[in-house]
């Protein structure tokens, strides 16, 4: 395989972390893989090697005590974590291997194995604390990978670009004083978690490397991509990666149940082509992406199919069934303009 080539990862133990009747469940991934595998996407991208992350590497970033606890909650049966996180007697291992996908692309990519790749693998891990899960969340994926890159692959600087519609409160606490992992995350505001406000930019060394944009309920594709191009572009080559992780959530698509966007897939093609180019420019095309949320099975399903299309540079065969949002999308450009004031961009 070429250096050119999009590695995924996956791992069929993510379907044994499953509640019936929960929003966050397995055919989010049933149906994304078998639309890749219809067409013919999976013989054509390199299957990353994945095996479970190390306890001592979930170390990087969690507490020894909530591992145990974790480990020890699935061990006894599972059952709710919080209002809105469940664990099955699988879910230690899925979630160990959920993180360990994300260090498998993470390696492949940073190696040159690979040019980029994509994780399609659940529980998502962009909510979870240090030493609390929350938001369907329970391993911290994207902070271990980024962490992974630095400590293991010797890497300085990464930069994780959060677009789930919910801001990325776990991955922005993690690294909230740290200036060596810049945080963007683009997300509706007013919604949960009620976090990610403009003005909260970072601390100490870590001050001006956090970014937030939260977009009013009915921002589409427009407002999306003017907020990459405007804000998260600049925001990227003045912090310089060596390597770029997007969060990559498919829940500001219109047709999603939990939130109130207005992001068409033609919105999501255009930001995973994006990210590529941007990539490409800055650090070799190193781009890794982590599943996050997305609870339309169907936005879900081609979000993924078109995502893996962009990574390999064929947006031009990604599929769009929906279409457009039926309504008009909010205007976005006095919060554009406010950030931009306010990191000077």
């Amino acid at each position: 395989m070429t250096h050119s080539a999009t590695c995924y990862a996956y791992d069929p133990i993510e379907q044994q972390h499953n509640q019936i009747g929960h929003v966050e469940n397995n055919r989010r991934t049933t149906r994304a893989m078998a639309l890749l595998s219809e067409r013919g996407l999976l013989d054509q991208m390199m299957q990353a090697s994945i095996k479970p992350i190390a306890p001592e590497a979930l170390q990087r970033i969690h507490s020894p005590e909530y591992i145990s606890r974790i480990a020890a909650f699935a061990a006894a049966g599972g059952g709710m974590l919080d209002f809105e996180t469940y664990m099955t007697p699988a879910s230690y291992e899925a979630a160990l291997m959920s993180a360990g996908a994300a260090l498998a692309v993470t390696r492949a990519v940073v190696k040159g194995r690979a040019r980029n790749g994509i994780s399609i693998m659940r529980p998502p891990g962009h909510h979870a604390l240090p030493a609390e899960a929350m938001g369907f969340c329970i391993f911290a994926n994207a902070a271990l990978a980024a962490r992974f890159a630095q400590q293991e692959m010797g890497l300085a600087r990464v930069l994780i670009i959060d677009w789930d519609v919910h801001h990325g409160n776990g991955s922005e606490a993690i690294f909230y004083d740290d200036p060596t992992v810049a945080f963007v995350s683009l997300h509706q505001s007013p919604l949960w978690p009620g976090t990610g406000a403009v003005g909260d930019i970072g601390v100490g060394p870590g001050k001006g490397f956090t970014m937030n944009i939260p977009m009013p309920p009915g921002a589409g594709d427009a407002g999306y991509l003017r907020a990459f191009d405007e804000l998260i572009a600049p925001f990227a080559r003045r912090f310089q990666p060596q390597l770029i992780i997007i969060s990559s959530g498919y829940d500001a698509h219109w047709r999603d149940p939990l939130s109130q966007m207005s992001l068409s897939l033609q919105g999501y093609i255009e930001l995973a082509r994006r990210a590529r180019l941007l990539a490409e420019a800055l650090c070799d095309g190193r781009l890794v992406v982590l599943l996050e949320g997305g609870y339309d099975l169907g936005a879900v399903s081609y979000g993924v199919l078109d995502t893996a299309l962009a990574l390999m540079g064929r947006e031009s065969k990604a599929e769009d069934p929906f279409g457009p949002a039926p309504s008009p999308e909010t205007d976005v450009s006095d919060r554009i303009a406010e950030i931009k004031r306010l990191h000077r961009l």
